[in-house]
């Protein structure tokens, strides 16, 4: 595989870029390669770098691009709105359509306010329940991931060290550059420990403005929730008046239409949106019920932005919603990445490597090394990063794209059809035998 002007770009990027790159997560290397590979043009499931190599591709912008790359609907959706203007700082009709239609789909959403990345929608979410219970403290997860803005960058990556005891975490901040007093307001709890939660919960006696989560943590490889885990969370907050927000950046409108909080049967008090939501085009949105949102909407609770709710953007996500309500969409996506988990386990098995295959069909991650699926943070932490690093080189080699980040997913599009899962199946084939 040629990569010479992905080296040549790198090359010319780190003279301009800081470190070569526009996100910390965009950071990876392939194999013996020290740049990234840059790719130029996607189309449908497929991706292409600027050496013409194309691939499969099961990383689709971190889930993002769930129609797939190019989708001619979606393209012609922003096409017509792009005639009519990119924005104008105003209200528009088509943010009115998209509202509704989230309105429509999500479990509790009575009101929705637009932002244009998951970070920024976060930061609206937990301002709305601070401003409606007058509380500071928030209760978060380890290793659950809420964006990188100071607010809930606490915990997310912790070494053993930072960690500190396992039924208490410490909170420690994600990054050089966050206040004391951010980390001092954000509790750090154990996943699926309801014990634990329990007495976290009564040890603060001021009470929490929220417990946030990740209903399926698709940072720490698609771990999934306990059996009536997200359950007994939601009455505990409703005995104790704190606002449950489901962070669904990452399984909005693709667990289920109605995303998680559908999927699992829980309804949250807010929730947070984008990624899938966009079908690749920047937006995001908080929702949740009216009483909270009202504030929001009195502006009584401070909410802006310049490029909130803009048309070209919401005309995207409007197609990408409709598609999504469709009967049959999300249950074919779900059907692919079921193949592709079987394929993984099946091809493990049979060259005798140790690993578990966890998600929920359009999204899930392998974990090398373990023989259970793990319940929290700690637990993915064990597994072999290495032995994923090898794998995931390999299926590169067989031009399968998927996240270089073990902690992270493989996503499933609306455009991922037969003959991509019979090439995918194959790869993952001779992929696992390159370990052995």
């Amino acid at each position: 595989m040629h990569t010479e002007e992905s080296a040549a770009l790198f090359t010319r990027a780190k003279k301009v870029l800081a470190g070569g790159i526009s996100s910390s997560a965009r950071s990876t290397t392939t194999g013996s390669l020290n740049y990234p590979l840059y790719m130029q043009r996607g189309l449908g499931p497929r991706i292409w770098d600027a050496d013409g190599n194309g691939f499969i591709d099961y990383l689709l912008s971190y889930g993002s691009v769930i129609l797939g790359h190019a989708d001619a609907g979606l393209m012609a959706a922003v096409s017509t709105q792009l005639q009519n203007g990119t924005m104008f700082g105003t209200c528009n009709p088509v943010e009115v359509d998209l509202a509704e239609q989230i309105c429509r789909m999500a479990p509790g959403a009575d009101l929705v306010r637009f932002s244009n990345s998951g970070s920024e929608a976060i930061c609206g979410a937990i301002r709305a329940a601070r401003g409606f219970t007058g509380r500071n403290k928030l209760l978060k997860f380890e290793g659950h991931y809420h964006g990188w803005v100071d607010v809930l960058a606490i915990s997310n990556r912790p070494t053993a060290e930072q960690a500190g005891p396992a039924d208490h975490p410490f909170s420690h901040p994600h990054s050089p550059g966050i206040p004391a007093g951010v980390v001092e307001d954000v509790i750090i709890a154990p996943w699926n420990d309801r014990h634990a939660v329990s007495s976290i919960l009564a040890a603060h006696t001021e009470g929490f403005a929220a417990v946030i989560l990740e209903p399926v943590v698709a940072n720490n490889s698609c771990t999934m929730p306990e059996a009536g885990f997200l359950q007994w969370i939601r009455e505990e907050c409703s005995q104790r008046g704190i606002v449950l927000i489901f962070d669904e950046i990452v399984t909005g409108f693709r667990m289920a239409p109605g995303g998680a909080a559908e999927y699992f049967g829980v309804t949250p008090d807010m929730a947070v949106y984008s990624k899938a939501l966009g079908g690749g085009f920047a937006i995001s949105a908080f929702a949740g019920r009216r009483d909270i949102m009202e504030l929001v909407g009195a502006n009584t609770v401070k909410h802006g932005g310049t490029y909130n709710g803009n048309p070209l953007c919401a005309a995207a996500a409007l197609h990408t919603l409709r598609r999504l309500a469709e009967p049959g969409i999300l249950q074919a996506m779900r059907s692919h990445g079921n193949l592709i988990i079987e394929a993984i386990r099946r091809s493990a098995q049979d060259c005798g490597i140790p690993c578990v295959v966890q998600g929920a069909g359009t999204m899930f991650q392998v974990l090398f090394g373990l023989t259970n699926p793990p319940k929290n943070y700690r637990q993915v932490v064990q597994a072999d990063a290495g032995r994923y690093g090898a794998f995931r080189q390999a299926l590169l080699e067989q031009r399968v794209h998927v996240n270089s980040a073990g902690m992270a997913c493989w996503f499933v599009s609306a455009a991922h059809g037969p003959d991509e899962a019979d090439a995918t199946c194959k790869a993952i084939a001779w992929a696992m035998k390159k370990l052995k």
